[in-house]
């Protein structure tokens, strides 16, 4: 990814990227958060009376021990479904479970709740109760973290969350859409780090072939497998005194997962075709767009690695979650392509009536072509590149393939949706694609879905 969240340096290679010193933070007005506070309660099952309060963090239920509401029924999925507060009300999300979530007898891939309902996983029975209490959560003062841009709600509580852990080794697991910032975030926390001296090393895990994973990770031995012809260091050897940033931890293949956590446990390393252990001295930071609790629940992830790399976990949010930072985002933008120039009126208001699904990479690849074009020319509903349209080139090649994924995603699933009169069920089935995750990019491109 290569989000940039304010004005940035010119990029460097990932062995070397070290940014500049951040820009001073600023301070804005103290402010603070309101939330209403719901307890959900077991009623029928195994665990009566185990409860959790709902408010300004999400309540996960499920029998892994790192759920908030840990359940022993044998029926219930390691992580089973997740509970949220919002603006919009009470909100129940399935997380992929093999038995599924069912709310007064429905069952769902998610819905709002309202305080009575009662939530069933596996044979456990979970009542939803409203309270009277309220829960003042106090936002930091700071609308920047680095280069990183949010005077949201949501960002700031992020920003809070980065200051505690920058200064510390933990591991830290980033999960956010595609273009949300999640690199940036990791080279941000590097510079915040007592490790900023240290290399930043980046590695995409879903660019590398399977077969050869383990060298780029771990390096090899010269004559180790065909075409090893020298010794080769591997990112862990290469991030020594720094930061190891896995990208797409995600699409590491099942087979190198138990090698990956090995090396995190005992923190040591073999070189491919060598016996001779390497002692590690780097901070590790990873990065996602998926839920990997789902794809625990799915196989498709081991428990055990979700388990390590879970000790801070950041949810960044997407752009439509925060649309009050998009024109901050915009006059930071237009400032580092037309330096000493504001954004004009119109510019302002065409690029706020956009839903930008392909978040802030997307919002500032429009600045971008704003300022060297003259407009900021407007694919939300041009889901696919015209085969003679012209190209680009004044933005990246990954820049440009993430915008034209965008509008891909957004005309495919809007025409798939439309074909099937709205019904996710036989629109998920028609394409062989899992149900929760067409419902996620429907609304991601703000779709209507019937359910």
């Amino acid at each position: 990814m290569e989000p940039s969240l304010a004005p940035a340096p010119p990029r460097r290679d990932a062995r070397s990227a070290r940014g500049t010193e951040p820009p001073l933070t600023r301070s804005l007005p103290a402010a603070s958060t309101t939330f209403d506070t719901f307890v959900v309660r077991v009623v029928r099952g195994l665990d009566d009376a185990v409860e959790a309060k709902v408010a300004n963090e999400p309540v996960a239920i499920g029998t892994s021990p790192t759920n908030t509401m840990v359940l022993s029924d044998p029926l219930v999925s390691r992580f089973h479904c997740e509970v949220t507060a919002g603006a919009a009300g009470l909100h129940v999300r399935d997380l992929g479970s093999t038995n599924g979530t069912f709310v007064d007898g429905v069952r769902i891939d998610a819905a709002y709740l309202r305080s009575g309902s009662r939530i069933t996983v596996g044979a456990t029975t979970i009542a939803v109760e409203g309270t009277a209490e309220q829960l003042v959560e106090a936002l930091p003062a700071a609308d920047q973290f680095g280069r990183l841009l949010g005077a949201s709600a949501a960002m700031r509580r992020v920003f809070s969350v980065l200051e505690r852990v920058a200064h510390t080794d933990s591991t830290v697991l980033l999960e956010g859409e595609t273009g949300t910032g999640k690199t940036l975030i990791a080279q941000m926390l590097h510079e915040r780090s007592d490790r900023h001296d240290g290399p930043f090393i980046v590695l995409d895990c879903s660019s590398i072939p399977p077969t050869l994973i383990e060298s780029e990770l771990f390096g090899h031995e010269r004559g180790s497998f065909t075409g090893a012809h020298a010794t080769r260091p591997g990112a862990f050897e290469a991030a020594a005194g720094g930061t190891l940033f896995l990208d797409e931890i995600g699409e590491l293949p099942l087979d190198m997962q138990p090698k990956l956590l090995r090396a995190l446990e005992e923190r040591v390393i073999k070189r491919v075709g060598s016996n001779d252990q390497i002692r590690l001295d780097l901070r590790l930071i990873a990065a996602t767009n998926r839920d990997l609790r789902q794809e625990v629940n799915k196989s498709s992830f081991r428990a055990d690695l979700y388990y390590r790399l879970n000790t801070v976990r950041v949810k960044v949010p997407a752009l439509r979650e925060r649309p009050e930072d998009v024109p901050l985002l915009i006059a930071s933008f237009y400032q580092l392509f037309a330096p000493g120039s504001a954004p004009p009126a119109s510019l302002l208001t065409e690029l706020l009536r956009r839903p930008w699904p392909g978040n802030v990479r997307e919002l500032r690849s429009a600045v971008e072509r704003a300022v060297l074009l003259g407009e900021a020319s407007d694919d939300s509903d041009d889901g696919c590149l015209e085969a003679d349209s012209p190209c680009d080139f004044a933005i990246s090649f990954r820049d440009a393939k993430e915008v034209a994924v965008a509008r891909f995603e957004r005309r495919y699933v809007r025409e798939l949706l439309d074909h099937h009169k709205g019904n996710l069920s036989r629109a998920a089935r028609a394409v062989r694609m899992d149900r929760n995750h067409l419902r996620d990019l429907a609304k991601r491109h703000e779709i209507a879905i019937r359910t």
